[in-house]
């Protein structure tokens, strides 16, 4: 009896392995069915949206083959014609005047505090300079290798040998348009995924975008111009920028749409909107009469921002400059850190309106050393002393020249520039010691642009004396970075009876 129940248990276990066996085979079918399913479906919307792909390409290589116009290109704007002193006047001694007492509704924005009141410095924490994000490295990255140097920068790329092409001696609409049409057949995908991948992990805004570019086509092309310039073109459509090309003669040229006016780089205007063809050589463009096109490529909508607000190519590798200067019969020394490729970088940008000069920002690596240092220097004074010192700072460290003695023609520079070169003028010190003051005193503080001249005015929380500007209801004092020895409230004589336009940021 035992032995029989002993069976039928046997049985019971191996009919259940047998139907769990049989089940386990039918979800195993299932699942490769849905499995295979799922990737039919994949492949379909690949294929789908290689179609429509090749649709736009094919479309735009004929639109290329007949849409072109004769158009002049208009020589570039200059921002501000006036001349600039060659020699900066040195201010003499003034007693500080008494300050005033603010009466109950006088409406003047400004609180009566104590004149010695300690003002609150902004003490930057140690920071630890960490490398960017590494970009994701491809197992087995499909094309040729190429590595290029970005700003102090090695970076890596591979590319499809497809996208090398060489352009025929005669450039003409149809030699663009065979161009176009050889670039599409190539597999850019996976070049496209590697730019925006850098793109992202080193915060790079979009002009140092283009011309990473405009690096990696050189590299391809083997610093061949035009087949530079088109491959450029195409792979910032690609990117989604509105951007085009021109030919003459001999030349393509890359227009590019920007956000933000710039000066003195020639354009030509198509539906209201300028296109500026661009260099990053130093070489001034000078087109004249070309050849271009009157429409856009499929998505491709954005224009360049040019606004520095990001980290934008820094290869953290950085370099020291010893400042020192002079504040009230005492010596002061500064060691300022600069990061090389920046500099370089910043040499490339277009010249832009001064707000943008004024609004950018400061990379760590000489941010953070610069700003301990003077941050040590102001604990315990007043807020007037301590804009007393970094005028005295930017005013007697660094030695003045215009642009046009140091570079040959007008060039403002970043806070980071100026800290790098020898010299420095009007505007360069203006946007270097409203950075200082805004980072280090929290205190408002605007530009401002005189004919020929470039200063700055700080609004105090105490009463201060001296000439001023009044901006949205508040007042702020005249601070003259280029007034050598100059004090808060003192405008250089020949500015003084001239009303600035007040640069906000």
């Amino acid at each position: 009896m035992e032995m029989k129940k002993a069976v039928e248990r046997i049985g019971m276990a191996c009919l259940c392995c047998s139907v769990f066996y049989s089940f386990s085979l039918s979800a195993k079918d299932d699942f490769q069915q849905w499995m295979q399913q799922q990737s039919s479906g994949v492949m379909a919307q690949k294929k789908e949206f290689q179609a429509y792909k090749d649709k736009r390409d094919k479309a735009f290589t004929v639109f290329l083959k007949a849409q072109w116009k004769a158009v002049d290109i208009v020589k570039g704007n200059v921002r501000d014609e006036a001349p600039k002193p060659d020699v900066m006047p040195v201010a003499r001694p003034e007693p500080v005047a008494p300050a005033p007492v603010s009466k109950p509704g006088s409406g003047s924005g400004v609180k009566s505090m104590p004149a010695n009141k300690p003002v609150v410095i902004v003490v930057p924490e140690p920071e630890l300079i960490a490398p960017p994000v590494v970009a994701p490295v491809i197992k087995s990255p499909a094309g040729k290798l190429l590595t290029i140097d970005f700003y102090g920068r090695k970076i890596h790329f591979y590319y499809d040998d497809g996208l090398r092409q060489r352009l025929s001696s005669s450039i003409n609409k149809n030699t663009v348009s065979d161009y176009w049409s050889d670039l599409s057949k190539a597999d850019y995908d996976g070049l496209l995924n590697q730019l925006m991948a850098q793109k992202k992990s080193l915060q790079l805004n979009d002009w140092a975008y283009v011309s990473l570019i405009n690096a990696l086509s050189i590299s391809i092309n083997s610093h061949r111009h035009n087949d530079s310039a088109l491959l450029s073109w195409f792979l910032l459509i690609k990117s989604g920028y509105k951007v085009r090309i021109a030919y003459s003669k001999t030349l393509i040229y890359l227009l590019v749409p920007s956000e933000q006016a710039m000066f003195d780089v020639p354009y030509f205007t198509f539906s209201g909107q300028r296109y500026y063809a661009i260099d990053f050589d130093g070489e001034k463009q000078r087109p004249g009469h070309v050849y271009t096109y009157d429409g856009e490529y499929p998505n491709a909508s954005k224009k360049l921002d040019m606004q520095v607000n990001a980290v934008v190519a820094a290869s953290d590798q950085s370099e020291r400059r010893h400042l020192s200067f002079t504040f009230e019969g005492k010596q002061y020394n500064v060691n300022v850190a600069y990061d090389r490729g920046r500099v370089k970088f910043f040499n490339s940008y277009p010249q832009l309106n001064l707000n943008l000069y004024f609004g950018s920002g400061v990379y760590k690596v000489t941010a953070t050393p610069l700003q301990k240092q003077l941050a040590v220097y102001m604990q315990g004074m007043s807020e007037q002393r301590a804009v007393n010192f970094l005028l005295r700072f930017v005013q007697t460290s660094l030695k003045y020249e215009t642009d046009e003695q140091q570079f040959g023609e007008e060039n403002y520079l970043f806070p980071e520039e100026t800290l790098f070169y020898p010299y420095s003028d009007c505007e360069d010190r203006a946007v270097l010691f409203t950075w200082l003051v805004k980072s280090l005193l929290n205190l408002d503080v605007v530009g401002l642009d005189y004919p020929g001249h470039v200063a700055a005015a700080v609004h105090f929380n105490d009463e201060v004396a001296g000439d001023s500007v009044s901006f949205k209801g508040k007042r702020y004092v005249i601070t003259d970075p280029t007034y050598i020895n100059a004090s808060v409230g003192m405008s250089m004589p020949d500015f003084k009876r001239h009303k600035p336009t007040v640069i906000a940021y």
